[in-house]
């Protein structure tokens, strides 16, 4: 006598796999009467073989052509056109998840229905979602690695020491993270956050020249980053949820090798390789604008109306990028992707004197209008806290404001203010030349005796 929960499962098994019989097998009158009179364990050990040796193979073979079809496609990794002006996180109301993805993402819900509604054969169903979640990681990989192959961006964040600073980095909080987790979000800016984010800075800034060539040149191939970044994370969330609800049915946390929650994790990591990509990116496009200003003298005749060409180009790659960006990645994202480019600018700016012969008053003029522009540009990102982006871009202007004053005058600032800058910093605005300015012979002992004390 079967006991009474069996019972409920097999009649289960019954109602569900019956309908599929007439599909799957022919039923002759012979059949039918075999099948009619079977006791229970007969029934269901005739559904069972049925589905193991009918069914399953069957199913297998259409969802393996459905998953070739969904990410072979030439349409299956391009982002999404017509899309809205802004990003939505809800598929409902048009998330712009890349088709193959979407694609995939539906035939795993519908093969895990499956797995839940036959508990004896879910073990075999999520491995077989496992594998096109595999096939479908390969593809997204190949995908990413068209888009970074032999850039520089994508080579430096394989780099020990720069993936080391990006973890520590406080931006990485805005990358994604599992299901249910969240990162606290800390705006204020500590002494260590300062350390690492110079420290990033000077290890990018080492790398100058920057050559046009080893940047990602081609804004289409951006965009597919940012959008395959948003659709890897999607699935990524989606197959975690899907893996909570078949571990408690078919108990796959035994299972050895990987489960479903290592694949959403491999999703999720790769999620946030293009994330980091287009973030080392951006900074890598903005020294390579602005290491122009070590290659000119800023003796200007007159006030500039405008800012410097490589200031207005980059002001307009930046705003261009952004607009074509937004609807693809979530606000969050977009403060992660453009947030560097002020830090970069900023210490590029300040040590770009070094390398200055001289300035005059319109020369530092047009420095401050290069960065309004860039304070401008940036605080056009919606994402982007602008009050931020003012203070960084205001404590450069400041600096060059500092050559206009008479030596006493400047001995007097930096004994007021000892640490706005460095002592390098300081020393750096007495080695240029300023036509009117007199810089005394012991000037340097004076001000290394103010920022000794």
């Amino acid at each position: 006598m079967l006991h009474l929960s069996n019972c409920f499962v097999e009649v289960h098994y019954v109602y569900c796999l019956l309908p599929l019989l007439n599909n799957f097998w022919p039923v002759d009158t012979n059949s039918y009467s075999i099948f009619q009179n079977c006791r229970n364990d007969g029934l269901l050990a005739f559904v069972e073989n049925f589905v193991k040796d009918h069914f399953l193979p069957t199913m297998f073979v259409d969802y393996r052509k459905s998953v070739q079809q969904a990410i072979s496609s030439p349409a299956a990794f391009r982002p999404r056109a017509n899309t809205a002006v802004t990003y939505t996180p809800s598929i409902e109301k048009g998330r712009p998840v890349l088709q193959g993805l979407l694609a995939i993402d539906f035939l795993a819900r519908e093969v895990l229905g499956w797995a839940q509604a036959m508990p004896k054969f879910s073990g075999d169903l999520v491995k077989y979602v496992q594998t096109f979640l595999e096939r479908t990681y390969e593809r997204c990989r190949t995908s990413y690695t068209e888009a970074v192959l032999e850039k520089q961006s994508y080579m430096l964040i394989g780099r020990h020491d720069v993936e080391k600073l990006m973890r520590l980095d406080p931006a990485s909080v805005c990358l994604p993270c599992p299901l249910g987790q969240s990162k606290m979000v800390n705006k204020h800016i500590d002494a260590e956050s300062v350390e690492i984010e110079t420290e990033l800075s000077e290890l990018f800034l080492n790398l100058r020249p920057i050559k046009q060539e080893n940047l990602i040149r081609d804004d289409n191939k951006l965009i597919l980053l940012a959008s395959l970044s948003d659709s890897l994370e999607y699935v990524a969330d989606s197959i975690e949820r899907l893996g909570q609800v078949t571990l408690r049915v078919s108990n796959q946390a035994e299972q050895k090798g990987k489960n479903l929650t290592s694949f959403a994790d491999d999703y999720r990591k790769l999620a946030i390789d293009c994330l980091k990509v287009l973030h080392v990116e951006m900074q890598l496009e903005t020294i390579f604008h602005m290491q122009e200003m070590t290659n000119r003298e800023y003796l200007e005749d007159q006030d500039a109306e405008e800012p410097d060409d490589f200031i207005i180009s980059l002001t307009a790659k930046i705003t261009r990028r952004d607009e074509e960006m937004a609807p693809f990645v979530a606000g969050v994202k977009r403060n992660y992707i453009f947030g560097g480019i002020c830090s970069i600018a900023a210490h590029t700016s300040i040590k770009a004197l070094v390398d200055m012969k001289s300035i005059n008053l319109f020369g530092v003029q047009l420095i401050c209008r290069n960065s309004i522009a860039l304070e401008q540009a940036l605080a056009a990102i919606s994402s982007i806290d602008s009050e931020a982006v003012r203070q960084r871009l205001d404590h450069v202007r400041t600096y060059y404001e500092l050559l206009n004053m008479p030596f006493e005058a400047l001995l007097a600032f930096i004994t007021d203010h000892e640490y706005l800058f460095t002592t390098t910093e300081y020393l750096n605005l007495l080695k240029v030349q300023v036509p009117g300015r007199e810089i005394p012979p012991a000037a340097q002992n004076r001000v290394l005796a103010i920022l000794s004390h």
